[in-house]
């Protein structure tokens, strides 16, 4: 029987467990599946498409106008010293006003609103959740734009950077070491001053996300200790023309689509203040979850522990072809957790290995070869991440090869030399034709036939012959579709976080 008095077998419930453990949050798939929505995108792209452009770019040229009259004689040292006053400050609650007009004009008529926005001086800080589009500027207008946290490039925008400066943002600088430290500072002083800044809003996940769940909050918004006011964000559309993530639609189509549809809409909650305990106040990173975890409940959707810093693999995963992004991500959570990251333990043994790894093992093989305990269930569950067809054996020269791609590889040339490293045993990077089909297959997933074709052109004898990788690259860079192997070229995808 598959259930025992309505209960899954243990296994089972591992499984779930697992699949809900590696939910890919930064995902969003976006088609128009009838031919009813065609139609009817393509009749609104002629008829309609065009007026609300033009009632777009009119607004934001007046806005655009407005702010600069009123950020006329400030410097940036001038924003960040002190809040804005008398006309300077009135001029911000028109420019939102025309930002909503603007929302308006784009479709979205429907603006849902509960709860209510607590004043400054009762919450100083405001976090936003979940962070899924550049859609969510309309909480930021509606909410008579606060001071955001945004990485600077933000700032250099044509026309929305001078309106994102007009409300004096904390802007986080990802080239500079120090950054992370001046940004915690700038936040705690806004926080905690006497002058009358606007309330500080931040998205405490760092990135967007597909709004399946809440992924780790970073710290910063916590760190000062004060009452902070959670706000829901969600968009109850029948299609979702928002959601903005590292893999799914770009910018353009999604703005295109949106513009198409008659309605779009937006629902804002705010949830009553946390005001945190003395074991909160010292320790922000508790502070941040139990933030999330209560943002969770208002949402009705899970945590995960997805961070910034995972959107990051995932992207160089896609980059570089990596299959299994998602699963990826999980594993180097369970690899920290254990200890095999700091220990660089599997590059350890790719240079000092003796015999080849090519043999399937099991989960005692495993353990043992990585120096760990089987019965420790961390263990297990890393092995049954990669144990994706259930049959209780891995590829380990898979394993080795994903782990180093991950975490050194910066093109497709480095893959190849890396696929080398694992497989070849003698550290002369030559490979027989087995061995190059599987360095080959891991690295560029090249076909068989294409692969044989390389080995002959090269060794001119029988498979018992080997290659070594300077002349496979020769080989492959002279083909055309192979060529920017001598360049190492693989253009990354834009990071997208606000």
């Amino acid at each position: 029987m598959d259930e025992v008095n309505g209960r899954l077998p243990k296994r089972d419930m591992e499984t779930q467990s697992l699949k809900a453990d590696i939910l890919n949050p930064f995902v969003h798939r976006l088609e128009l599946d009838t031919t009813y929505d065609k139609l009817k995108t393509a009749f609104l792209t002629v008829v309609l498409l065009p007026f609300r452009l033009a009632a777009i770019t009119a607004l934001v040229i007046m806005a655009w106008l407005l702010a600069c009259l009123g950020l006329h004689g400030l410097t940036e040292e001038d924003l960040r010293r002190a809040p804005l006053q008398g006309w300077r400050r009135d001029m911000r609650i028109v420019i939102c006003w025309m930002m909503r007009a603007l929302f308006v004009c784009g479709g979205f008529h429907q603006l849902k609103v509960k709860g209510r926005k607590a004043p400054t001086k009762d919450a100083p800080v405001l976090a936003l959740a979940p962070h899924s589009s550049f859609f969510d500027a309309l909480p930021v207008v509606y909410l008579g734009g606060p001071s955001i946290v945004a990485k600077a490039e933000t700032g250099r925008i044509p026309f929305f950077g001078k309106l994102i400066n007009y409300t004096q943002p904390v802007y986080v600088w990802r080239d500079d070491p120090n950054s992370r430290q001046n940004t915690i500072k700038e936040i705690i002083e806004r926080a905690t001053s006497k002058e009358d800044w606007p309330q500080v809003m931040i998205f405490p996940e760092g990135t967007c996300t597909n709004r399946s769940c809440l992924i780790t909050f970073k710290s910063g918004a916590f760190y000062p200790g004060v009452p902070v006011q959670p706000v829901c964000i969600r968009y109850p559309n029948k299609l979702d023309t928002v959601t903005w993530t590292w893999e799914g639609p770009g910018a353009l189509k999604l703005l295109w689509l949106t513009l198409t549809q008659l309605n779009s809409s937006c629902e804002i909650e705010f949830l009553p203040v946390y005001k945190p305990n003395e074991a909160e106040k010292t320790d922000p990173k508790l502070y941040a979850n139990n933030v999330r975890r209560l943002m969770a409940e208002a949402l009705k959707i899970p945590v995960s522990d997805y961070t910034y810093d995972d959107c990051r693999i995932i992207s160089k995963a896609h980059q570089l072809h990596i299959p299994h992004a998602p699963t990826i991500v999980e594993a180097h959570k369970l690899r920290s957790k254990l200890g095999l990251v700091t220990a660089k333990t599997e590059e350890e043994l790719v240079q000092k290995k003796t015999k080849r790894f090519g043999d399937e093992v099991d989960l005692h093989e495993f353990a043992r070869i990585l120096r760990l305990d089987e019965r420790e269930p961390t263990v297990q569950q890393l092995f049954k991440v990669h144990d994706r067809h259930d049959r209780g054996k891995i590829d380990l020269e898979e394993y080795l090869f994903t782990v180093l791609a991950t975490a050194n590889a910066t093109s497709e040339l480095d893959l190849i030399s890396i696929a080398f490293d694992v497989i070849d045993t003698k550290g002369a990077k030559s490979l027989t034709l087995p061995a190059l089909r599987k360095a080959l297959r891991l690295s560029m997933h090249m076909p068989e036939d294409e692969i044989e074709e390389t080995f002959h052109q090269i060794s001119r004898d029988d498979s018992n012959g080997t290659v070594c990788f300077e002349d496979v690259i020769e080989v492959l860079s002279a083909k055309a579709e192979y060529t920017h192997l001598c360049t190492g070229g693989i253009e990354g995808k834009r990071k997208k976080t606000i």
